[in-house]
């Protein structure tokens, strides 16, 4: 298992590094000077060229990107251009409110969809079909949509829920769990019914296989050869399946938190791209980046917990 940690952590590593500098060279030939952006529009081109050379703008782009790597393999993610505050303290601010909406959003879509997938394989029927039908239809609704729908009927026809805003659990317990509500159920929608058919589909094929037919005839219990055998049977590719979906979802918050009014990061990185605050847009994509790369670990560790031949290989 270290083995195979320490050989995934050599790949990721790459990874950072590449995704940070496309995330630098896209930032720095967009459209848009950091410089007028800190100074405004009324400042003269004297100054603005003042304040390039006192942001290093003026340097070349490698030189520039090895000064901000150096400094952000130190912790330091430089500081915002409208605010003056270090993005790593922005930042800070924020994830909370992304954790929360990711977290809540998968544990719900992997509990529920692992134990509606396990019904439909083991009782098929109508329950089987409907799953099929579901998958199909709630991948073709855009979240956005779904989002807009939610806030239409459960906070302005229904009064039940807020439209907007978010509390934090220090305030209100009761207020934090309804804030998160709507924007977690248009996150989950795809991931539970996703997950559902992956685990009906691999169930069905785990349930068919010669040894689950063994255990019955060795007078095995049918409720241990479905948990401790057939649903480890099948756990891989829900392993992937969920691995894939909590990737999607950290992407899926930048809508969510903006169409629900969630101070997280999607709303700061998109407020952050709009005024041209260039260092929070790059603070913040290296750290959905991280995000991504320790959820990758986490799949490929689960991947070695159940399959040896993955730690072998």
């Amino acid at each position: 298992m270290t083995r195979l940690i320490l050989g995934r952590l050599a790949l990721a590593v790459p990874l950072l590094f590449i995704v940070s500098f496309l995330t630098f060279l896209l930032i720095a030939i967009a459209p848009g000077d950091p410089a007028a952006t800190v100074l405004g529009n009324a400042a003269t081109p004297e100054r603005v060229a003042e304040v390039r050379t006192q942001l290093g703008l003026d340097q070349p782009l490698l030189l520039q990107y090895w000064n901000w790597l150096t400094a952000a393999l130190h912790g330091d993610l430089g500081v915002s251009l409208l605010t003056a505050q270090p993005v790593l303290d922005t930042i800070g601010q924020r994830i909370g409110v992304t954790l929360s909406l990711v977290l809540a959003a998968l544990a719900l879509s992997t509990i529920g969809g692992v134990l509606i997938g396990m019904l439909g394989a083991l009782r098929g029927g109508w329950l089987s079909r409907a799953l099929e039908w579901a998958a199909v239809v709630v991948s073709a609704i855009p979240p956005f949509w779904l989002g807009f729908l939610l806030i239409a009927w459960f906070a302005l026809q229904m009064p039940l829920l807020p439209a907007t805003g978010y509390v934090p659990p220090t305030q209100s317990i009761d207020g934090w769990i309804r804030s998160l509500i709507l924007p977690v159920a248009t996150l989950v929608a795809a991931p539970l019914v996703g997950i559902a058919k992956q685990t009906k589909d691999s169930m069905q094929e785990a349930l068919a296989k010669d040894f689950v037919a063994a255990l019955r005839a060795d007078g095995r219990s049918e409720m241990r050869i479905i948990w401790a055998h057939v649903l480890k049977s099948a756990a891989i590719p829900i392993v992937t399946i969920v691995g894939v979906f909590f990737i999607a979802m950290i992407g899926g918050t930048v809508f969510a938190e903006t169409v629900f009014s969630l101070p997280g990061l999607g709303t700061l990185v998109v407020g952050a791209a709009q005024t041209g605050d260039f260092p929070l847009v790059q603070g913040v994509v290296v750290v959905l980046c991280l995000g991504v790369v320790i959820v990758n670990l986490v799949v490929e560790m689960l991947y070695g917990w159940l399959n040896p031949k993955a730690r072998m290989s």
